[in-house]
């Protein structure tokens, strides 16, 4: 088990086959989904073949979402981290996607940001990332708080599948600026 980041509350290490019963949990919740399309998966084999999905993206990309495990507990929570998106979205391609998803029950105790605070320095200051890109559906209001939250600036709205989504980036000069 490779832990990438340590923050006071949670460590994000690299997903494996047995946190398919947590992702299932996650991912099979509708409210979860409420902001992704509305399709909550419905099979653990679903919940196998997405840990492959972001397995394979380590392999290929050297990045991917990594888990979220609360200390205390020791419990998968959800994930967050780092996808290099090589589809085109907003007329953008080949860039890192910051993104976390959570189970309901970690909700509102402030883990996405500090997940995302961790990720943002961990991919300018050791990944040396030139850019980070967020992207949010208009109506989740509680993701678009985090990326303003941790710096990203919103560049525009665009609309992708039928979704009006908010695009965020910063690039390390602006991060860097802030970080002064």
């Amino acid at each position: 088990m490779k832990i990438h980041l340590e923050t006071d509350r949670l460590l994000m290490r690299d997903l494996m086959d047995e946190d398919v019963h947590g992702m299932f949990a996650m991912d099979s919740d509708a409210e979860v989904h409420k902001f992704l399309g509305n399709k909550p998966i419905a099979t653990i084999a679903e919940a196998q073949k997405y840990i492959d999905f972001i397995k394979q993206q380590y392999v290929e990309n050297g990045i991917g979402r990594w888990a979220v495990v609360e200390k205390e507990s020791g419990d998968f929570i959800g994930w967050s981290g780092f996808k290099y998106n090589t589809e085109v979205l907003n007329g953008r391609t080949n860039y890192y996607d910051i993104g976390y998803r959570l189970k309901k029950k970690y909700w509102g105790k402030g883990y996405a940001t500090e997940t995302a605070v961790a990720s943002l320095h961990h991919g300018f200051a050791e990944l040396d990332y030139g850019e980070i890109v967020g992207i949010a559906d208009v109506a989740n209001t509680a993701s678009n708080i985090i990326l303003q939250k941790i710096g990203l600036i919103k560049r525009n709205e665009f609309i992708h599948e039928g979704i009006l989504l908010n695009f965020y980036s910063l690039n390390k000069e602006e991060w860097l600026d802030v970080a002064k």
